[in-house]
């Protein structure tokens, strides 16, 4: 496949600078950061409005809801990826650290050392904050970057990835570690994943068409994640008042995200005292509750908000103001509805029952298992990451929330004193 000249230089670009990167100080690194969160404060006007025009724009072409507020980026957003790239300016620095190393007998010390991957290329859809997040990530982590975001937030990428360049560049960072696709045309992905003499590895961040294609026709290795159906199960033994502002929050704090619930499970016997005060809040929140059979049994048309759910709605991530409810009869009737439908992303139990706890996190099997919480916090800044690159559902290479540590390698070290093997 012929590559686009222009791209392929900036491919180019990456990878000679990778090398350097990968040597550059934990000073210069931190230094650098620092001056791109001071940069994003200071030129906000830039950016809002150029984010201004994109969303204008996606309105106008009929963008969802969801991502139509994923894409629009307010001062208070802007401040929030500044103090993230804050906190991974202050994180340890994973390049250098010394996993682990021992003596053998020949008095050769074997040690293995932490390093970058090298190039990381990111293709991403409707979230320019994903822009800083990823530079920010892979500049702390000694990798370069080539990204390449969608055509509805193209002029709010582009100025966000001008801004972390130039300042990067200016704190000693060097040139071509960050690169920016502004070219939009569909082709150049295709293009991209031919490139595994300079990209180690591509990151899809978008929907499932998008992980698809990239899964499958990526020449080098895949990260991918993001795409969540969520369940949080209030157990027979549940703390209800617990459950109730659990529920709540998973599903209305923000229902475009991926780790917003999508499913709520229920035990049938606290189903008729809980079912009636989750469907009130939800209602109150404008959120429709798509119940089995049993689920509308219990609210006995108490809201009417609740409407009987259909055969696709299990399984479903709605990413918006609907919640999929069925009742239950066990914890082992709860984990095989979750194995069935679940995605492997964040999944919830809400229960007073240590032994009940206990089985759910160790028989679940998902990136990222919460007791008496919120899905809600699944994402790398919540966790102390800074950011994150994905919220990954894979098994290899990372699971759930990656930030610094899952996007290095190491390298054995091996030190002699003029050994030879016999």
């Amino acid at each position: 496949m012929d590559v686009d000249a222009t791209f392929l230089a900036q491919a180019q670009a990456a990878k000679t600078a990778s090398r350097k990167l990968a040597g550059l100080s934990t000073s210069v690194k931190n230094r650098a950061l620092d001056a791109i969160a001071d940069a994003l404060i200071a030129r906000q006007d830039k950016v809002l409005a150029a984010n201004a025009l994109d969303v204008e724009r996606a309105r106008d072409a009929g963008l969802a809801d969801a991502p139509l507020n994923r894409l629009r980026l307010t001062p208070e957003k802007i401040a929030g990826i500044a103090a993230d790239v804050r906190t991974v300016a202050r994180l340890p620095d994973p390049v250098g650290e010394v996993l682990d190393g021992w003596r053998l007998p020949n008095g050769l010390q074997v040690s293995r050392r932490r390093v970058p991957l090298g190039v990381l290329a990111a293709i991403f859809e409707s979230r320019p904050n994903v822009t800083i997040d990823i530079a920010s990530l892979c500049l702390k982590s000694g990798n370069a970057c080539v990204l390449r975001g969608g055509s509805e937030a193209i002029k709010s990428n582009t100025v966000l990835a001008k801004i972390a360049r130039e300042a990067e560049t200016e704190a000693g960072v060097p040139e071509g570690a960050l690169q920016f696709v502004e070219q939009t045309d569909r082709a150049l992905v295709s293009q991209m994943l031919t490139l595994s003499e300079y990209i180690d590895l591509v990151v899809p961040r978008g929907g499932a068409e998008l992980i698809r294609f990239v899964a499958e026709n990526a020449r080098m290795p895949v990260l991918t994640g993001g795409v969540g159906v969520c369940h949080t199960y209030v157990d027979a033994a549940a703390d209800l008042d617990k459950a109730l502002a659990i529920a709540f929050n998973a599903k209305t704090r923000n229902w475009s995200i991926c780790n917003a619930l999508d499913t709520l499970l229920v035990h049938s016997s606290v189903a008729e005292a809980f079912l009636p005060r989750i469907a009130g809040r939800w209602a109150e929140a404008g959120v429709e509750l798509r119940g089995d059979e049993r689920a509308m049994a219990a609210l006995d048309g108490s809201s009417d908000k609740a409407v009987p759910a259909g055969a696709d709605d299990f399984g479903q991530e709605f990413l918006g103001p609907v919640a999929a409810v069925r009742v239950v009869d066990s914890l082992d009737e709860a984990l095989e509805h979750i194995a069935r439908y679940g995605t492997g992303h964040s999944d919830a139990i809400v229960t007073e029952d240590f032994s009940a706890a206990r089985r759910f996190t160790d028989e679940v099997d998902t990136a990222v298992v919460y007791v008496n919480a919120s899905t809600q916090f699944t994402d790398g800044a919540q966790f102390g990451l800074g950011a994150e690159i994905i919220d990954s559902t894979q098994k290899t290479i990372s699971r759930g929330p990656t930030g610094l540590r899952e996007i290095t390698t190491y390298k054995w070290i091996v030190q002699g004193n003029g050994q030879v093997r016999p």
